[in-house]
């Protein structure tokens, strides 16, 4: 989450409104963050709201749009709110919570967000699906830094 921040950051404005798949990419990342953190999922309100649509634009990355173009300050505030849920989800954590099922079944459809990939997932699972999906866009992220700027943030061994 430290290095998706680095990242939002670093992006300068004139890349960040200009190379919209920047934007989408860092959006989508935040609220699956989000979403994946939130138990239960019925709960699910996000800072941010988002749309789903077949009506893609050509830099989106799925069918979850934004309601707005949002800036780099709200969506680092965001993500901010996110890393307090994400801490005080695994500080609170037992073992019977953690081994529990992270979704129940009738809120699967709730918020047009849950692929069926991760439906009967336990919490510990969805925690680690979580930190794994935000790794793997950092690094697309980062790419799109690269190839940008040619800058892209410092790797993060160890979070604050």
């Amino acid at each position: 989450m430290d290095m998706l921040r680095d990242a939002i950051a670093l992006c300068p404005e004139e890349v960040w409104y200009s190379e919209k798949k920047f934007f989408y990419m860092a959006y989508h990342t935040i609220i699956f963050l989000d979403y994946y953190f939130t138990i239960p999922v019925a709960g699910f309100v996000p800072a941010l709201p988002y749309t789903i649509t077949d009506k893609l634009p050509a830099e989106a990355i799925d069918d979850v749009i934004p309601n707005r173009f949002y800036d780099k300050q709200e969506m680092l505030a965001y993500l901010a709110t996110i890393r307090n849920k994400g801490k005080r989800l695994v500080m609170e954590a037992t073992e019977e919570k953690l081994n529990g099922r992270w979704i129940k079944a009738e809120e699967i459809d709730l918020h047009g967000l849950c692929p069926s990939l991760v439906t009967e997932y336990t919490v510990l699972e969805i925690l680690f699906y979580n930190l794994r999906h935000v790794q793997h866009h950092v690094g697309q992220l980062n790419l799109l830094l690269r190839q940008k700027i040619n800058q892209a943030p410092d790797w993060i061994s160890l979070a604050e």
